[in-house]
């Protein structure tokens, strides 16, 4: 104290004035150091530090790393404390440059009041993961409404498909109804102008008889009439089947399922051999397919199924298998329009060979 007061910034002209003033800084900043008080702007140089002290909290690993080098707990606490905390290399440069400090191995003490770490980080990195949690959350629920939305609309399809597949069976059971009813009808026509014709030609061929025998003609109406009554009441055998055509045209659709085009490629060739002879029943080249035609093979033949209906509508193999032919002895209209008829109704309904 007699230095300080003896000291004054006045008297510059003694030589001795800056190391004595160097001298009593150092001696404060010894001071401070064994008080456990850095010098701030709360602890000035002209008071020690009167408040509860505690060890400072520094970084635990970088603590760990330099007890495991050596290092005394204390020198470890105090190199970290002064040099900020901030890596292994500060607190050893801390360490060297203060190896020779009397204080080095004491633990360094702080005021309570000061904290070594902001609270605000941890208030923040908190609010963080709640904040990231609500937004998982919200995620995760969005995703499961929006399955639930499709899982929704994937049974109103399958709804909507059954009830189409009900109504198109339906439509398929009234269609084939009424097929079978025009069918049966164009049979008893067909059959009553077959007897028709047999009968004119009974009626012919005893005319013919009668005029080469020379006798007389009779005709009498009433004996006729029961002829006629009779013979109409002979019914006539009738080999086709409508149902064969149909199980045919199925079958081949379910054989070449994967593949419509294909199957409509031989629906439609089908269709024109029938109707050519339709049109044409006395032009032989309608009635004579050659197996081996590249066109036909590619269409119909290479197709299981297609040769096999040509047969049903009359088609016989001849000269070994070279050809499909159909006489003209052979030739029925009836069966060849039900045939078209089939292959119309197979190429316009959807839903064919599905049921």
């Amino acid at each position: 104290m007699l230095a300080l007061k003896n000291f004054s910034p006045i008297s510059k002209s003694t030589s001795r004035g800056p190391f004595v003033f160097f001298l009593i800084v150092k001696f404060i900043i010894i001071l401070s150091r064994i008080s456990g008080c850095r010098p701030t702007k709360k602890n000035c140089l002209c008071h020690v530090c009167t408040s509860e002290m505690a060890v400072p909290e520094v970084n635990k690993k970088l603590l760990l790393e330099l007890e495991s080098m050596g290092f005394p707990l204390a020198r470890a606490t105090r190199a970290l404390y002064y040099s900020g905390n901030a890596s292994l290399l500060d607190a050893l440069n801390w360490v060297f440059e203060h190896e020779n400090d009397a204080d080095i191995d004491q633990m360094p003490l702080v005021p309570v009041e000061i904290p070594i770490e902001s609270p605000e980080q941890s208030d923040i990195t908190e609010k963080m993961r709640i904040k990231a949690q609500e937004v998982s959350d919200r995620v995760r629920r969005k995703k499961e409404e929006e399955e639930k939305k499709l899982e929704r609309e994937r049974e109103k399809s399958r709804i909507r498909a059954g009830k189409d597949l009900l109504k198109a069976k339906r439509i398929l059971e009234e269609t084939e109804r009424k097929r079978n009813v025009d069918l049966r009808r164009s049979e008893k026509e067909e059959q009553k102008r077959a007897r028709e014709k047999i009968l004119q030609k009974v009626e012919h061929d005893k005319v013919e008889r009668r005029s080469k025998l020379g006798v007389p003609l009779e005709n009498p109406p009433a004996v006729r009439n029961v002829v006629v009554q009779k013979e109409c009441m002979l019914p006539l055998k009738s080999s086709f089947k409508p149902q064969h055509m149909r199980d045919c045209l199925r079958s081949l659709k379910r054989n070449h399922m994967d593949d419509d085009g294909r199957v409509k490629r031989a629906f439609q060739t089908l269709l024109i051999y029938v109707g050519n002879i339709i049109k044409n029943p006395d032009e032989e080249k309608y009635r004579r397919i050659r197996v081996s035609n590249p066109i036909f093979q590619d269409r119909v033949g290479s197709v299981k199924g297609g040769m096999e209906f040509l047969e049903l509508c009359g088609f016989e193999r001849i000269e070994g298998g070279a050809f499909l032919y159909l006489s003209k002895d052979k030739l029925d209209t009836m069966v060849l329009n039900s045939a078209g008829y089939e292959l119309n109704y197979a190429l316009t309904n959807p839903f064919f060979g599905m049921l």
